[in-house]
């Protein structure tokens, strides 16, 4: 068979398929252009679900007549300088595009328009590219002072077999919904608008850079829920700085659709942030929540390989354990900080559940229609003089001596002699519902708490206290077990011993494709070592942490404190109560259960005057 040198026009179609992979593949390419042209202002139109027209305006520094020629040839781009050598370093990018294939790809499978003007002067050109067929450069007019617009039609016409294979117009509008979206989170600054079929269904102006104008912008995407919800992250680690906003766990999602990463500004798709996020949730969501995050990442361009894939979706750290750890490591300093705090939605909720009461119908043995304080069926009797209805008359609950509960101490902390309970964040118990539940006043309105959930959470967060503070106990087994597996596997797992055996599990290599287990943690008690063994080595494959073992035990712990916890129905006392909520004001994570549930729900003053009309 001969070898031949494929036609330039199939060329660039076979990249096409790479790089535009649907009309959102596009838009990405053509807004990465603007922004990395200085963009201030980007509006993106598409129609036809972006199968019909699309059309990408900016107000960047723009290109001479003498650059839209180059513009639309392969692997020609701005972004990337030679050296005094000539030389070109693709360690260092630190632009979103840089490979010099998005035009030429779109123009070979469309009908392909530039249309700019240069910042510095001079007038308007154009040039259009048809299926690959370019045509000269021409004047051209153009409606701002300086930048580009960017018009394609007719997206996969060349490759008709492409068009096959696209979604509804639908699903396509709302891929590049969900693409500009991620474009306008990682940049507060610029100003987007998004019109799909004539309508506009995205106006954001440009914000003030850093975090107040991030939280603004993420929460006229996300949502103000998402904005109340959220904790400021901020840490850095080896020079790699991790800052953003993630949700509380009461805050959670069905599914991961409310997770986004940024690496230097640009939005890819990683299975470490997943993994990062399922570690330092682990402890407040069942497997089915997901929490909500939006972090970005900013890291050495030589520590990141962003040539991955021609659609620069994904990326390559040098050092993953360190990104994995700052990640894991700056959630849980801000989940710890949050303290016993949950997510407002919870007494929203709890505020819609409210209904008002329409009244009693009319009859002869109810109150009329002038309500209850018209109604003379009613008389009271003899002794209501003397009647006491219990719990109304006596004194309400108050702080007193440190009490006991199942033995064992609820406060550890000074709460200050003299201390009104009212000026503490979860106020005084006044009174417990079906044995259940304990209404506490605070200064500004009440609380409820769910007695079960709550000493869940604290018994929890003492057994980890436990754990933290010395090695997990381990039991010997009869006899040691082999595990058979991939050799890959079986080495990623001797290389973490020493991570197992601080959780209890004590491994060690054995042979080629095969791990000797001696020893597993106490707390699980008769566990399936071969499941085990295998779950490690999947998490170690995709996440590169051991999370099937610390969830393992987590799962035990919970169950452990769920069993050791108050139950629900059990009757306390007043003394009780109040330690119960002292405990919970100190305690980090108390404001949710170890199932992601709330703990408590907090309805303001305000919010009941307005139940009854009063505001």
């Amino acid at each position: 068979m001969l070898i031949r040198r494929l036609p330039p026009e199939t060329v660039n179609r076979i990249a096409a398929g790479e790089v535009v992979e649907r009309p959102a593949s596009a838009i990405k390419e053509l807004v990465e252009n603007a922004l990395d042209a200085g963009a201030t202002r980007i509006e993106i139109q598409a129609d036809g679900g972006g199968l019909t027209r699309i059309l990408i305006a900016d107000d960047g520094h723009g290109m001479a007549a003498d650059q839209l020629a180059l513009a639309v040839e392969r692997h020609a781009t701005s972004k990337l300088e030679p050296d005094d050598a000539g030389d070109v370093d693709l360690l260092r990018i630190s632009t979103l595009g840089f490979r010099g294939e998005a035009l030429p790809s779109i123009g070979s499978v469309a009908r392909l328009t530039i249309t700019s003007r240069p910042r510095d002067g001079g007038d308007a050109h154009a040039i259009t590219v048809e299926g690959g067929d370019q045509r000269p450069v021409a004047p051209a007019g153009f409606p701002g002072p300086h930048g580009a617009r960017v018009e394609v039609r007719d997206l996969f016409y060349a490759t008709p077999a492409r068009l096959k294979f696209m979604k509804s117009e639908r699903s396509e509008a709302m891929a590049i919904s969900e693409e500009i979206k991620r474009q306008a989170m990682a940049h507060e600054g610029v100003a987007f608008t998004l019109d799909l079929d004539g309508k506009t269904t995205l106006r954001l102006p440009a914000e003030h850079p850093g975090d107040a104008g991030r939280l603004k912008r993420l929460a006229a995407l996300l949502g103000r829920d998402f904005e109340a919800n959220a904790l400021l992250i901020d840490q850095s680690r080896d020079n790699v700085r991790l800052t953003g906003y993630a949700g509380l766990p009461t805050y959670s999602r069905g599914n991961a659709g409310h997770q986004y990463l940024f690496v230097n500004g640009r939005p890819v798709k990683d299975r470490l942030l997943q993994g990062a996020l399922r570690g330092a949730y682990a402890d407040f969501l069942a497997r089915d929540r997901h929490p909500a995050a939006v972090l970005f990442l900013e890291i050495d361009p030589l520590y990141v390989d962003v040539n991955v894939h021609p659609a620069k979706a994904e990326v390559r750290f040098r050092d993953p354990a360190l990104v994995r750890g700052l990640i894991v490591g700056a959630l849980r300093h801000a989940l710890a900080g949050a303290g016993h705090r949950a997510s407002t939605t919870v007494a929203a909720d709890a505020l819609a559940g409210f209904r008002p009461h329409a009244g009693a119908a009319f009859s002869p043995s109810a109150p009329s229609a002038r309500g209850w304080s018209g109604w003379q069926g009613w008389a009271a009797p003899a002794s209501a003089t003397a009647q006491v209805i219990p719990g109304l008359s006596e004194r309400s609950a108050r702080v007193e001596a440190s009490p006991t509960l199942d033995g064992q101490s609820l406060i550890h902390h000074e709460s200050g002699a003299g201390a009104d309970p009212l000026d503490f964040p979860l106020g005084a118990a006044r009174a417990q519902l079906h044995g259940t539940y304990i209404v506490a006043q605070t200064r500004d309105g009440l609380v409820v708490v769910d007695q079960h959930a709550a000493h869940e959470r604290l018994v929890y967060e003492r057994m980890k206290v436990q754990m933290a503070r010395g090695s997990v106990t381990r039991q010997a087994l009869l006899t040691p077990e082999v595990v058979e597996l991939d050799p890959a596997e079986a080495e990623r797992v001797s290389a973490r011993v020493d991570e197992l055996a601080e959780l209890g599990l004590i491994v060690e290599p054995f042979g080629v494709g095969a791990v000797l287990v001696r020893e597993t943690p106490a707390l699980l008690g008769d566990t399936d070592v071969q499941g085990l063994i295998r779950d490690i080595a999947d998490d170690l494959a995709e996440h590169g942490a051991a999370l099937a073992l610390s969830e393992r035990l987590g799962a035990v712990c919970g169950t452990m404190a769920c069993h050791g916890s108050v139950r629900a129905g059990r009757i306390l006392s007043g003394p009780e109560m109040n330690a119960l909520l002292r405990e919970m004001e100190v305690t980090p994570h108390s404001g949710q259960c170890n199932h992601g549930r709330p703990t408590y729900v907090e309805l303001k003053l305000a919010d009941l005057e307005k139940l009854f009309g009063r505001r």
